[in-house]
């Protein structure tokens, strides 16, 4: 099966960048790879459906902050892999919390996340079947989205250690999530930003 694509428009320094197959001028995937990354361009061009126009960013692109789709999922994991580093330097095992009781995690942050943690595998499922990777990057985002507001309203690494250890059980799960759905794009998740 063959997924056609419409025509990408590059906008770089707030102007389009102008295309003229009579000119024989035109930017190439190589030009977008070098102007922005790799990450970008794949994250960027999977977040479409394949026959609606689109207009790849480059200033978006290369931003390191919210605004940047690909930046903000990726700062999500990254951000996760810290604090899972200082768990692990406090004399914590990672491997130990797939055993840890869950149940301090009451607070609606929490039940947010886990929510949309439980919509992986079914929105996975939909996504191969219909050919949508598109589906895959804004699960990516939701998630990113739920996990920053979980951290932004709770504290990690608290003194109450059944608790410390749900939380960090849950951010393990948001993280191996996130890499496992970057990686199904192609797309790195770093453990440092």
């Amino acid at each position: 099966d063959y997924v056609l694509h419409t025509m990408v428009r590059v906008m770089k320094d707030g102007e389009e960048v102008k295309i003229s197959k009579r000119a024989g001028s035109y930017v190439t995937l190589r030009d977008l790879i070098e102007w922005t990354s790799a990450d970008a361009v794949r994250f960027f061009l999977l977040s479409r459906k394949p026959d609606t126009e689109y207009t790849f960013d480059v200033d978006l692109a290369v931003k390191k902050n919210n605004d940047n789709p690909v930046f903000y999922v990726q700062y999500a994991h990254a951000r996760i892999c810290s604090i899972l580093r200082t768990f692990e330097e406090s004399g914590g095992e990672i491997a130990s919390l797939g055993a840890v009781d869950l149940s301090p995690l009451n607070s609606p942050s929490a039940q947010a996340l886990m929510l949309q943690l439980s919509k992986y595998p079914a929105m996975l499922t939909e996504a191969a079947k219909g050919f949508a990777p598109h589906d895959v990057t804004f699960y990516l985002r939701d998630l990113a989205s739920s996990y920053h507001s979980y951290y932004d309203a709770e504290r990690i690494l608290v003194d109450d250690v059944p608790t410390k250890l749900a939380r960090l059980a849950l951010i393990a799960a948001t993280a191996q999530v996130l890499k496992n759905g970057l990686a199904i794009l192609g797309v790195s998740a770093p453990d440092k930003m």
